[in-house]
């Protein structure tokens, strides 16, 4: 049984060497014929097109652009969210809201995409006309409801677990709810509130087909959230709907964005691990 066990563990761990291997082998080869410098620095990405170009900097400008403004929706209500759940509602309010809020998590991303296609959108028009049917706005607000679910209950756990002890002492000497919650439980549970958002912000770059559907495929490098722009995900979808040959060099792409979508990921979920250790308050 344990050397049943052991191999029930091990899997995640060859699992993650095998993908590991296969980036890390396609990406070399690709490196083989673009140069490294002109792959990280260039401003143009059209490798699929005449004359063809390999910057990836677009790429990650629409990346990023559509996961700033996820998290510019999702931190703030769902750090609401969860400061409500928390300490404000009662016990028979928490058991019915916080499993709907999570229900959130579990809706298709395709779903999010045509949500923000054919609704965000068409009211972000209402109120922008010139802004076109594929923009970064729309699909970063969606991108943005996705991921309140992540923040809210991880800052909702972290929240639930400083001691009543605290909340007491704070009411014993006069303070109102709003400050207990404000000055009192956040910064007590400050370690889970920061992880959670940066594990928000590591999930909203790798955001596939929320992107896919609604932000474009324009590869541009721009900081305008009204514009068309495609992300790194977007750009994998695309790839791999069969029109490229395998091992050309235009396939090799896919693994070169991948590595890098990987490496950022990677970092951010050290950096989340870090911060949680950096500002972990034990009572």
């Amino acid at each position: 049984m344990p050397i049943v066990l052991f191999l029930c563990a091990a899997v995640s761990i060859v699992t993650t060497i095998g993908i590991v291997y296969t980036l890390f082998t396609e990406t070399y080869n690709f490196f083989k014929e673009v140069p490294f410098a002109d792959f990280i620095a260039g401003t143009k990405w059209s490798p699929l097109i005449e004359p063809k170009s390999f910057g990836i900097l677009p790429l990650l400008s629409g990346t990023f652009l559509i996961t700033v403004i996820a998290c510019i929706v999702a931190i703030p209500v769902g750090l609401a969210s969860a400061i409500y759940l928390s300490e404000y509602a009662t016990a028979r309010v928490r058991k019915i809201v916080k499993p709907v809020l999570e229900v959130l998590a579990g809706v298709p991303t395709i779903v999010y995409g045509y949500f923000a296609l054919t609704f965000i959108t068409p009211v972000i028009q209402f109120f922008i006309p010139e802004i076109g049917v594929f923009n970064a706005l729309s699909a970063g607000i969606a991108v943005g409801i996705m991921t309140i679910p992540m923040v809210s209950s991880l800052s909702e756990d972290a929240m639930s677990s400083v001691p009543r002890s605290l909340r007491d002492g704070a009411y014993a000497l006069g303070a109102t709810r709003l400050e207990v919650a404000l000055r009192i439980v956040v910064p007590a549970a400050l370690s889970g509130i920061v992880a959670s958002a940066v594990l928000a912000f590591s999930r909203a770059i790798g955001e596939t087909m929320i992107v896919t559907v609604a932000a474009g495929a324009t590869p541009k490098l721009t900081a305008n959230p009204l514009e068309s722009i495609q992300t790194m995900t977007a750009y994998i979808v695309q790839v791999s709907l069969g029109d490229t040959p395998q091992g050309t060099l235009e396939y090799g792409t896919i693994f070169a964005v991948g590595m890098t979508l990987f490496v950022i990921t990677f970092l951010l979920n050290i950096l989340a691990q870090y911060v949680a250790r950096r500002f972990r308050e034990e009572y």
